[in-house]
């Protein structure tokens, strides 16, 4: 179960700050790419920003599984904003493990370590019995969604979101 929630969670792994439409990847997660001026995703940057604690308290219960974080990688073709697992908090620092493998950047590939700027969290989320915590910029990509495709999500990411 956990596995299938990190797949289809993946599925809104990575949101480019450029355009406006989709670019569907073989046996990556598809990019949504979002405009610079965007106000609702710029909002919800900051509401994850805002409600960071929240995360962080959740990185101390053991008792749940799937804890992530979004983080904005800069490239000379915009803005890439990539998920990371295995998230650590240790002396006021983040780290965690790249999910994807970027499609602009190049310092970093899927797998790889990556030490976070608090400047650069664009998102949190984690999952308690099933219910989506965090998760700002999925729930404004899952709001645009047409009702098919909202209703294949949840379906496929067994998460209750509010």
């Amino acid at each position: 179960m956990k596995s299938k929630i990190l797949f289809v969670f993946i599925t809104f792994c990575l949101i480019s700050c450029k355009n406006s439409d989709k670019l569907e990847r073989e046996n990556q997660p598809d990019i949504y790419h979002v405009e610079d001026n965007d106000k609702e995703m710029a909002q919800a940057i900051k509401e994850a920003n805002e409600t960071l604690s929240d995360f962080n308290l959740a990185l101390g219960n053991p008792k749940i599984e799937v804890k992530s974080l979004k983080v904005k990688f800069e490239s000379a073709n915009g803005n890439e904003h990539i998920w990371l697992s295995n998230v650590t908090y240790k002396n006021g620092k983040y780290s965690g493990v790249l999910d994807n493998e970027p499609e602009y950047i190049t310092e970093h590939k899927i797998g790889d370590k990556i030490a976070v700027d608090s400047k650069n969290i664009s998102d949190w989320m984690y999952l308690e019995d099933g219910k989506l915590f965090g998760g700002y910029t999925i729930k404004v990509l899952r709001n645009r969604m047409s009702l098919p495709e909202r209703k294949q999500f949840d379906s496929e990411s067994g998460m209750q979101i509010d």
